[in-house]
């Protein structure tokens, strides 16, 4: 019973809480020295008119560290081969893409069919705060930018 009373008492502060919409973002990022791009989701509370907080997560897509594999040309065929031992190797291993991890939370204001300001915070193999601002193209889809210390970001953000 305790955890309805609480629940109705969180509705009646922040009656915008109920409508909450999921977020998926596409972004292309430079995030600590290296260039890639974000696919991201999360979902957003309104809290009071005006004001959001937009909670989620996803993955920075960017090239790997490892040197080990390359595409070796013998005589027009290429095919992925170990530097070390000299031996072929499975193509996937030639990718050389990376994936990290990141969670997010930023508080946003916006103003009323037009723009978007606030402040967030990214969580991956560093925390970084920052800055970001969005712009409506479509009632559901806003072209979006971040920048912190060393980040940037910009692309699409679509609300369901």
């Amino acid at each position: 019973m305790k955890k309805y009373l609480f629940a109705g008492a969180l509705l009646c502060a922040f009656p915008g809480a109920a409508q909450a919409q999921i977020l998926l973002e596409a972004n292309g990022a430079y995030v600590t020295d290296e260039w890639g791009g974000e696919l991201g989701a999360g979902y957003r509370i309104d809290l009071l008119p005006g004001f959001d907080l937009s909670l989620g997560g996803g993955g920075f897509f960017h090239e790997g560290d490892n040197d080990r594999y390359f595409l070796d040309n013998n005589g027009g065929n290429e095919r992925c081969r170990n530097f070390d031992t000299g031996q072929y190797a499975r193509s996937s291993q030639c990718n050389n893409t990376d994936i990290d991890l990141y969670g997010r939370a930023e508080a946003t204001y916006t103003i009323p069919f037009a723009a978007s300001i606030g402040a967030g915070v990214r969580v991956g193999r560093d925390v970084i705060p920052y800055g970001t601002a969005s712009f409506p193209l479509l009632p559901s889809l806003r072209v979006k930018g971040n920048a912190g210390p060393d980040y940037y970001a910009i692309g699409l953000r679509a609300s369901f």
